[in-house]
């Protein structure tokens, strides 16, 4: 206890400033590695766009994370969480005997797991215990998928406990040998993720540092955190091709099982087919084609040609990072025009999604923002089997997608939304636009021209989709009763 009427000496997170804030104070400048003509030409938003509500909560803080007035802070020790380290040895200091005991029962904890205390002595109210891995190169991929879950596991246990604020501190340790920089990069994106997708209860994480560390952490923060679009544009190309999952969580592209149908019943006739003998061996089941063959793949690249499964997963991971952006972005100027919406299902039971290209002015609205919002709908209705309708009803010039731009978006989405689209019901066409839709889906996309079906007025579309599953905007309705008559429920339900 301090004295009375002294200088406490715990830090109040409230107190730090936050990473948004830090903006300009520090003096440094963003890397500018890069010449502007290549920022201009980045295909891709950064998959870290600038969030200052995500920033807000952000606070970098060199010091004693022991001292840290928060509602938790993180020790970093091994499986029997005894460890000698300066981060463990100052929390057992001012937390007291107590903390020893209590972590007698708690037997352990093995690598990866996060384990909650009490705080008791200290000012923060609990104590998240974690054990960062031992690092190998040999065993990289292990090492780094147990820090990942060790950063995901201490922000599970801060939202599953309602905690306003954790500090954490570097989880992997001198003594442990993990490269600080890319313990960094993990720790970073995992925090983010988690921030984006389950951090709303969440007000602070504050990253605590020793003075060797911060200034690793002060040039990487800006990658994952970008605190003004130019910070995002400078540091896009900066950020490592290994960003992981939609969760932060480590992929390894080529990680793979082979299982041969027979084992051992290879021949080793010559040397000239020993490779191809091979490749054709492996199983043909699923299980072993999940990743493809690596072996096949490399051959392919040094030939100079990539492979269909190593340029899948390049796709993959664009439409990840579009899929990113689509979901960090402010999207409701674009869902305020009702130009796509899901609605019911189809006679089959297929998910129906309505485009009405006469809310749709082109000329006026962020095409880009168009798309993102494209993604962020259709990512989870395009999973399993779906439908889409667009009614081309009374559309202008000033409503029409330019070819390039559907190219584009068609070239961007995910092979899911190919695969599961099992009709697109065009509703009052022109002949100008069936001529129009020919052309593109013949000559600049294929597998489109045979889901195409041309309905001319809304009784065949009722044929496939029930009334009552769709919503229609009226101003369809009205033109299709004016121009083909009222619709007659009796006949519908007779097809």
């Amino acid at each position: 206890m301090d004295p009375l009427g002294a200088r406490s000496q715990f830090v109040d997170v409230q107190t730090l400033p936050t990473w948004q804030q830090q903006l300009g104070e520090d003096g440094e400048e963003t890397p500018q590695d890069q010449s502007d003509s290549l920022l201009s030409q980045q295909a891709f938003p950064s998959p870290f766009p600038c969030r200052p509500d995500i920033n807000r909560k952000i606070i970098l803080f060199s010091g004693d994370i022991a001292l840290l007035n928060c509602t938790a802070i993180v020790n970093t020790s091994n499986e029997s969480l005894n460890d000698k380290n300066p981060v463990s040895d100052s929390i057992h200091q001012l937390a007291g005997a107590e903390l020893r005991e209590e972590l007698l029962k708690v037997k352990g904890c093995r690598t990866g797991e996060a384990k909650l205390t009490k705080g008791f002595s200290l000012a923060a109210r609990f104590i998240i215990h974690t054990v960062g891995p031992k690092f190998k190169s040999k065993y990289r991929t292990a090492a780094e998928s147990s820090l990942y879950s060790c950063y995901r596991n201490i922000m599970q246990l801060a939202a599953e406990q309602s905690m306003a604020s954790v500090g954490i501190c570097v989880v992997s340790t001198t003594k442990r040998g993990y490269p600080l920089e890319d313990a960094t990069h993990i720790a970073f994106r995992t925090v983010r993720r988690f921030l984006e997708n389950y951090g709303n209860s969440i007000d602070a994480v504050v990253f605590v540092v020793s003075d060797a560390e911060e200034p690793v952490f002060k040039k990487l923060l800006p990658l994952y955190y970008p605190r003004s679009e130019e910070e995002e544009k400078t540091s896009l190309p900066l950020i490592p091709a290994d960003i992981g999952n939609s969760e932060g969580e480590p992929v390894v592209p080529e990680r793979q099982i082979r299982i041969a149908e027979k084992p051992g019943s290879l021949e080793d006739d010559s040397e000239e087919e020993n490779l191809e003998s091979d490749l054709g061996q492996v199983g043909n089941h699923a299980f072993a084609r999940m990743e493809g063959d690596v072996d096949k793949q490399r051959k392919l690249i040094l030939q100079g040609q990539m492979s269909e499964a190593a340029m899948h997963k390049q796709h993959q991971r664009n439409y990840n990072r579009w899929l990113c952006q689509a979901r960090a972005e402010d999207l409701s100027d674009i869902a305020a025009l009702k130009a796509l919406y899901q609605t019911g299902v189809d006679m089959c039971g297929r998910t129906v999604v309505v485009v009405v290209g006469r809310n749709i002015p082109v000329t006026v609205i962020d095409l880009e923002k168009a798309l993102l919002y494209f993604i962020h709908v259709m990512d989870h209705v395009t999973v399993k089997e779906y439908v889409m309708v667009y009614f081309h009803t009374l559309t202008g010039e000033h409503n029409h997608l330019n070819s390039d731009f559907l190219k584009n978006l068609y070239d961007i989405v995910d092979a899911k939304f190919k695969k599961n689209l099992k009709a697109f019901y065009f509703v009052h066409p022109t002949f100008r636009s069936k001529v129009s839709t020919w052309f593109f889906t013949t000559f600049s996309v294929s597998g489109l021209k045979d889901r195409v079906r041309y309905l001319d007025n809304l009784q065949q579309l009722f044929t496939c989709i029930k009334p009552e599953q769709l919503d229609i905007p009226p101003f369809v309705l009205e033109y299709d009763a004016r121009v083909n008559g009222p619709y007659h429920p009796s006949s519908s339900s007779s097809l």
